[in-house]
């Protein structure tokens, strides 16, 4: 298994940071919205102070103005509604990238980690085949194990390697990589391959929730493809 090297910061410590971030954004969105509000009746106001007495405004301008600083408000108001609504989605999806440290995960990749004996991955395949076959090689590319896992149905399934080559010898811990190739009717089907990490920690970037995997870096939330 993939040791893990889990942050000194704990889950409940990245959450409350993430979660007082959103709160800031959220005043700040609420006083332009207010301070965008003020603008609109002073220069209202003021118009009607400075207004020519002899052509004053009809009510048909007067309501006019109250109608478009009515439009105004609203449209901040949305604004104000959909950063909201957006803070609380990141903060979930913070929050759910926070519980998965400490746990091992499946995405999409062609590495194995031999520790200890023993290696892990996964394939997710499209339809169910007669043959599903995974080649193991090593850092110089030589295939050193194949396996034969026989018929399989469709969807994810997750193998592990006992860390012996193909003549039985046990093979030195470290990194390896491995190909999935499946037939159906004597066809060959398309494989996914995935790698198996362990999460170490989560970063919230531009591009949303990145997290560690094993030696992965900036793998996003979407590509974990399961949760083990």
């Amino acid at each position: 298994m993939v040791d893990n090297v889990q942050t000194s910061s704990s889950a409940a410590d990245i959450i409350a940071a993430l979660n007082a971030k959103a709160k800031a954004g959220s005043s700040t969105a609420a006083s332009d919205a207010s301070a965008t509000q003020d603008r609109f009746l002073k220069l209202l106001v003021t118009q009607m102070k400075n207004q020519d007495p002899l052509n004053p405004l009809d009510n048909a301008q007067v309501t006019s103005q109250m109608a478009q600083l009515s439009t105004v408000t609203g449209i901040d108001k949305v604004n104000t509604a959909l950063q909201a609504l957006n803070d609380s989605v990141t903060s979930s999806q913070n929050l759910q990238a926070a519980t998965m440290i400490g746990h091992g995960v499946l995405v999409p990749g062609k590495g194995v980690d031999l520790t200890s004996g023993a290696g892990f991955g996964g394939v997710d395949l499209e339809q169910s085949v007669d043959r599903l076959d995974i080649a193991i090689s090593d850092k110089s590319g030589a295939v050193v194990r194949n396996v034969n896992l026989g018929a399989q149905p469709v969807g994810l399934m997750n193998w592990q390697w006992d860390g012996r080559n193909d003549a039985g010898e046990v093979l030195a811990d470290g990194s390896y990589t491995f190909a999935a190739s499946a037939m159906q009717d004597g066809k060959a089907v398309d494989v996914a391959t995935l790698q198996f990490g362990m999460v170490n920690s989560v970063t919230q970037g531009k591009q949303g929730v990145a997290l560690s995997v094993g030696n992965m870096d900036g793998i996003a939330l979407s590509q974990v493809r399961q949760i083990i």
